[in-house]
Formats: structure tokens, C-alpha cells, sequence
């Protein structure tokens, strides 16, 4: 399937604004009919127009809160009857599917833990054939291309037109700043490959931190994302599932009020695309810096149970040769690069130094 050959249709529901950004909130779980009415409510005194909401949860382990299921389908059909908003669900079997045509849903996104498999994605596919709604496809947990790209291309097969893609992060099994990797590179390189594809940002997803979502949703404006998919619950604090990245919907209010909203007739490869790419590889920079320094600490460990002494002049030697002949292959600047070595060598000794003291 070429995919300059998809004939995309617009995701854009009757009464919502197609102007970016196309907003998505809701909790994270929909938990009791109060705690989904509360929420609805205070989202659509803002206007927003779709109210998002979890049914079924895939849990990473056996024992947490996967849902009220099918049971909480009529407290959406609630929200839609009392508030106007459109509903949206993630479906992750056939059987979702069916219960969520069934009580009248009006957009259906596919999580990442599906995503990864291929032949859940085309189970859901299958069942959805026929349906004409909005139906997005949120990245895989791994950052793996190709495996979102084969998902957008099987809802595709079954004949559904109106897709989009969420771009939520990528797990890492190492402690970073975010609960899943932003990667930005990937989204933007999905949109150089499909380019009339709309792309939305899940910052609650991305971050796993509510302070951390009104930065992230003002990049995914600068890289002209066409919508933010946030969590947000009455009482963010009491939620049953990922508190920390949720958001109150006056908080929520002052997020969007605060949003610069960039002009989107810009070149692909803009400004604000190649700093993020630029922040991400900065990102890297950083996690090696402390991996190394965490390893030099071992050596000095090592050091003193041995009586070593912390200098090893041959050793520096061999580094600084080594670094500035691979800097010269790869068209950097020798010299600069001694100078970072040197740097960061003198931290090594300072913190192994520690150590023996």
C-alpha cells in the first residue's frame, strides 16, 4: 500500500472547530457516574466539544483498576444527551468494539498496547469494517515506525477513512524525565511520510506529570500537531488511575488560554521542529553524561578496594586519542572535542576523589 496513495477523510466532527487545536479531554478512567458527570460537566462549560474517557484499561500488571466496563457506556451516553460533546473511547478487542457501536460512540482510539500487536489491530480493523467514524491510532510503546505506520495502514485496509494518529511517548526502560520518551523525530517523520494524516499529542500519556503537560502541549502546537488528547478529572488527586498526569478541567481552562497557537502554513521542516529535534538529542547528551559518571563512580569504588591510584595517565591519554581521532572521522571539530573530553574527565576524577575520601 503506498501511502501517498491514502485517501484520508476529514476526522473533524459537525460543531467543533476545525481549527487547531482540536482538544480531546476526559479522565483517565471513567470511575462512577458522578465522578463522569462532574467532569463533563466542567469541560463543556469551556466549549469543548469531545469528552474522552477510559472503559476498558490495560494494566502493565494484574491487580490494578482495568475499568468499570461495558457498564460505563451509559453514563457516556449521558454525557452526550445532558452536555452535547461527542464521546471517545480506546477499544482493544472485538468485543469493545461491538458494545461501543452499539451504545452510539463517536470516536474509538486504539492504545499503544495494541498497536504493538498486529494481529489485534487487524481483529479490530475487521470489526469496525463498515463503521464511518473517527478512529485514531495512538503509537506503539516501542519506538518502532514502521509498526504505527502498519496499524494506521490496516484500520485503513478495512475501508475506514477518517484516521488520525496520537502521538503518546515511548517507553524506556531507564528513569528519565518523562514516563514515555517524547521522541518528537518519530510523529514528525510519520508526517513527513503521511502528510495529510492529522496528528494529535497526548501529553498526559507523554509526561506521567500534570506539571508537565502545558509545556508539552505548546510543543506539539509548534510542531503543528492538529489536536491535544489531556486527562483531565474533577479531582485529579482521588483518581483511581495515573493521578499525577491528570488535570482539573479549570486547569485545563487556564492550559488552553495559555496555548500559543503557531501559524501552520509553514514548511514542514521549521524552525520549531529542528529545536525539538535538537532538545531530544540534548536530552541523550545529558542521560550519557550521568550513565558515565554513575560508571566512573564504580571505578573509583573499585579503585579503593584495590589501593589504585585515581589518575591513570596512559588511560587519559588513550581517551582523549581515541575521542579526537573518531571526532576528526566524523567531521567534528578536534579541538572542541578535547576540550569536552577534558571536561568531562576532570568530573570523573572529582567524583572519584570523593569516593576515596
Amino acid at each position: 500500500m503506498n501511502l501517498n496513495d491514502l485517501q484520508l477523510e476529514s476526522i473533524v466532527l459537525p460543531g467543533v472547530d476545525p481549527k487547531r487545536p482540536i482538544i480531546i479531554a476526559g479522565p483517565c478512567s471513567a470511575e462512577t457516574e458522578q465522578q463522569v458527570m462532574d467532569t463533563a460537566r466542567g469541560i463543556a462549560v469551556q466549549g469543548i466539544k469531545m469528552f474522552r474517557s477510559g472503559i476498558w484499561k490495560p494494566r502493565t500488571k494484574p491487580g490494578g483498576f482495568e475499568g468499570v466496563g461495558a457498564a460505563g457506556l451509559a453514563w457516556l451516553k449521558r454525557v452526550k444527551r445532558e452536555t452535547g460533546m461527542y464521546t471517545a473511547i480506546e477499544v482493544a478487542t472485538r468485543e469493545h468494539v461491538f458494545e461501543a457501536l452499539k451504545a452510539g460512540i463517536d470516536i474509538f482510539w486504539i492504545g499503544a498496547r495494541t498497536t504493538v500487536n498486529p494481529f489485534a489491530v487487524q481483529e479490530i480493523a475487521d470489526a469496525l469494517r463498515g463503521a464511518d467514524l473517527p478512529i485514531l491510532i495512538k503509537n506503539p510503546v516501542n519506538p518502532d515506525l514502521e509498526l504505527w505506520i502498519g496499524a494506521i495502514q490496516r484500520v485503513y485496509g478495512a475501508g475506514l477513512r477518517r484516521l488520525g494518529a496520537v502521538h503518546r511517548g515511548f517507553s524506556s526502560y531507564e528513569k528519565k524525565r518523562y514516563r514515555n520518551e517524547p521522541q518528537w523525530q518519530i510523529p514528525i517523520e510519520l508526517r513527513r511520510r503521511i502528510p495529510n494524516l492529522p496528528i494529535f499529542c497526548d501529553p498526559s500519556h507523554i509526561s506521567g506529570q500534570r506539571d508537565l503537560i502545558a509545556p508539552l502541549s505548546q510543543q506539539a502546537m509548534d510542531l503543528n500537531f492538529d489536536g491535544l488528547l489531556i486527562e483531565t478529572h474533577c479531582n485529579p488527586d482521588a483518581a483511581w488511575s495515573d493521578a499525577n498526569q491528570q488535570i482539573t478541567p479549570e486547569m485545563l481552562d487556564h492550559l488552553l488560554c495559555m496555548l500559543v497557537i503557531r501559524n501552520a502554513n509553514r514548511p514542514s521542516e521549521s524552525l520549531a521542529e529542528l529545536r525539538c529535534r535538537i532538545d531530544h538529542i540534548d536530552d541523550q547528551i545529558v542521560e550519557l553524561l550521568s550513565k558515565r559518571m554513575q560508571i566512573a563512580g564504580e571505578i573509583g569504588v573499585y579503585k579503593k578496594e584495590h589501593e589504585m591510584p585515581i589518575f591513570q595517565a596512559a588511560r587519559y591519554a588513550e581517551i582523549l586519542e581515541r575521542c579526537t581521532e573518531l571526532a576528526k572521522h566524523l567531521d567534528l571539530n578536534p579541538d572542541f572535542i578535547r576540550q569536552f573530553i577534558k571536561e568531562v574527565h576532570e568530573e570523573s576524577i572529582r567524583r572519584q576523589m570523593m569516593i576515596m575520601n
